[in-house]
């Protein structure tokens, strides 16, 4: 991808926007006294704002480009993280498990597993946490930094530590409140800058029903695209029908998984693991100013998550059917090589004998490092043979005869295809308020986490409130820190949402067992709680070594790369990341549920009743909400959403 130059009008947005959210911060910073104020806003927030902030703290790279990245992978499935893996679960927590959260008066969701069981469970689930939102926030940076790279040449490390440097700057001063009150004007932002990239996407592929005829086209020789591997074919329909192929069998589906891994380990596992125990979300519901209002946060953050799939998994399919049209001098972008690897692939190419085009081939693909489609590479050796090209012709067919795809890079190289001076501008503006916004919400309820449920709990218990207000700052400067860390490990992948769903099935696959026992059986047990929930984390931990993709295996069976898993054994090749990732969450939650269910029934409670009495179901009163209006009735509403999201499912079956 040749990267742009950037005009006065698209510097001035960029530079408006970091003030503006840098300004907030600062507005912010004389409100922020004690560390409730900087760490929980103090329970203040008005609906709306939490609601928007609830969206937008997802909205991050795992939102915008690892569900374009996945657009292209797995085509209109990827609709499935949203009308079977978000909606459904975010009714439930809106009707049953807000009331648990917001009327414990739990500052956090470890602190409500210290209430409902003890500290141990409480210990166990703080660390888990903060190690999924150090990883969280690292994905967005490091998406954000590619991009940087990628657009405009900005170096990947400076990229990386400068925008760090932004979100500790309005996070440090504002605290949760600044966090939140950023994202609201960010869901505007992102809104406003990707529909017109959308549009005029689906404009240049002559419409929705043209689209879906090149995608039908792509199905059945995804090879062609570098989509699948040699001899792969679908039905039609694999990129264009959500349901039809996933109940064909994982081997008629580009996402490689069945109805069993789709409904159980994405729309039970980790949807309701997710948005029903995920403080990263919990937290914005948790600091709106009421009960009524904390629980009618999930579903105002329902009603545009539901209409999200047309601005984040379009432009995927739209990058796919481009690809398929020699006309529009358009791919997928292939993996970011750095400069002084393509000068060795250039001289490769120079240095190559075209009468041997096999030798060429394989000493153009070891230069580069990756994979590399042999015509196109042997017409390129020809070509220069025959006239010598330029280094940068050589370049672009490098470029172009590299096959693999970096699925990460879909939105990116739309923006830049599509945008002109000032909507671009908008665009990178939306984007890089997209991973900002991931890295402040996860580095927020980091920062909680840390203070409260550990450094407090363990470290130093009963000092001054202003002791713990400095400590929730230091703790912000760490967490900004360890997440650039993380941003490096993130780098390896090439969708990012393949990596963030192996996280979610690590941590809150097993924990949403553990709450699901908790909130609705009394007889759960501590014990049971801690070790079900150890259990549960080192299950997936064993899945994974035990498990891996054929993408990950050579031609001898071996693990090519061992963070994708089988570094013990390979008892199971799974076809895809994603599928991998959907049953081993599966494993975790029924390994954690039945631990936890057994050692329950086998140890006594040491909680009574009364105790309960908030935390449990069966013994916290029900609310009477006659009294509201039925638009404030979470019951009311979640059922017209549900039945809504039925109808988005019937019409893309």
């Amino acid at each position: 991808m040749q990267t742009i130059q950037l005009q006065w009008i698209d510097y001035t947005i960029l530079v408006a926007y970091v003030a503006f959210v840098i300004g907030i911060g600062w507005m912010l910073a004389r409100y922020m006294k004690t560390s409730s104020d900087f760490l929980t806003s103090a329970r203040s927030i008005p609906t709306w704002v939490t609601g928007l902030a609830f969206i937008s703290a997802n909205l991050g790279a795992l939102e915008l480009v690892g569900m374009a990245a996945s657009g292209a992978k797995y085509g209109i499935a990827t609709a499935h993280f949203y009308w079977v893996g978000a909606i459904p679960a975010m009714v439930f927590l809106a009707v049953f498990m807000m009331p648990f959260y917001y009327g414990s008066k739990a500052r956090s969701v470890p602190e409500y597993l210290k209430m409902r069981f003890d500290e141990r469970v409480r210990a166990l689930n703080s660390v888990a946490f903060a190690v999924m939102t150090i990883f969280a926030s690292g994905i967005s940076m490091n998406a954000l930094a590619k991009l940087l790279n990628q657009l405009l040449g900005w170096n990947y490390n400076l990229a990386l530590w400068i925008c760090s440097g932004v979100v500790l700057l309005y996070v440090l001063k504002g605290g949760l409140t600044s966090a939140i009150y950023t994202e609201v004007l960010q869901f505007f932002m992102i809104v406003l800058g990707f529909a017109p990239v959308v549009y005029l996407g689906l404009k240049d592929v002559g419409g929705w029903h043209a689209m879906n005829h090149s995608l039908q086209a792509v199905a059945t020789n995804p090879a062609a695209l570098y989509l699948k591997d040699a001899g792969t074919t679908y039905a039609t329909n694999a990129w264009t029908s959500a349901w039809q192929p996933v109940l064909a069998g994982s081997a008629n589906n580009p996402m490689g998984v069945d109805w069993f891994a789709m409904i159980f380990g994405l729309g039970f596992v980790l949807s309701f693991g997710y948005w029903c125990t995920n403080f990263l979300v919990v937290q914005r519901a948790m600091a709106a100013k009421n009960m009524t209002a904390a629980r009618n946060t999930p579903l105002v953050a329902a009603v545009p998550k539901m209409f999200f799939p047309f601005l984040v998994i379009v432009p995927g399919m739209i990058a796919v059917a481009l690809t398929s049209m020699p006309d529009k001098s358009y791919r997928i972008p292939p993996p970011i090589l750095s400069q002084e690897t393509y000068a060795k692939a250039v001289d490769a190419v120079k240095s190559a004998n075209p009468a041997d085009s096999a030798a060429a081939v394989k000493a153009v693909g070891d230069a580069l490092g990756k994979k590399v489609a042999a015509d196109k590479i042997a017409s390129l050796v020809a070509a220069n043979a025959a006239t010598k090209l330029s280094d940068e012709q050589i370049k672009q067919g490098l470029y172009n005869g590299i096959a693999e795809n970096d699925y990460d890079g879909v939105i990116l190289s739309l923006v830049k295809k599509y945008c002109p001076p000032g909507l671009l501008g908008l665009a990178l503006t939306a984007l890089l308020a997209s991973f900002m916004s991931g890295m402040a919400g996860n580095v927020t309820a980091f920062n909680t986490v840390f203070t409260y449920d550990l450094y407090q709990a363990y470290f130093a218990p009963g000092k001054s409130d202003r002791h713990y207000f400095l400590t929730g700052k230091v703790i912000t400067v760490v967490g900004i820190v360890l997440s650039i860390g993380a941003a490096y490990f993130a780098s390896m992948y090439n969708n990012c949402m393949d990596i963030i769903q192996l996280v979610f099935g690590f941590v809150n696959a097993p924990l949403f067992a553990t709450f699901l026992l908790g909130m609705f059986w009394k007889r759960t047990t501590a014990t049971g709680a801690f070790l079900g929930l150890f259990g549960g984390i080192g299950s997936s931990a064993l899945f994974h070594a035990l498990t891996s993709t054929g993408s990950n295996l050579d031609a001898a069976g071996h693990v090519v790369n061992v963070m994708k898993g089988g570094y013990l054994h390979v008892a199971q090749v799974f076809p895809s990341e994603m599928a991998q990732n959907f049953w081993l969450a599966a494993f975790a939650f029924i390994a954690c549920f039945t631990l936890t269910l057994v050692i329950s029934l086998a140890t006594k409670s040491g909680k009574t009743d009364a105790e309960l009495k908030g935390l449990v179901y069966s013994l916290t009163p029900k609310i009477v909400d006659h009294n509201q209006p039925f638009y404030q009735r979470p019951a009311i509403v979640g059922t017209v959403l549900l039945i809504v999201c039925v109808i988005l499912n019937w019409i893309f079956w």
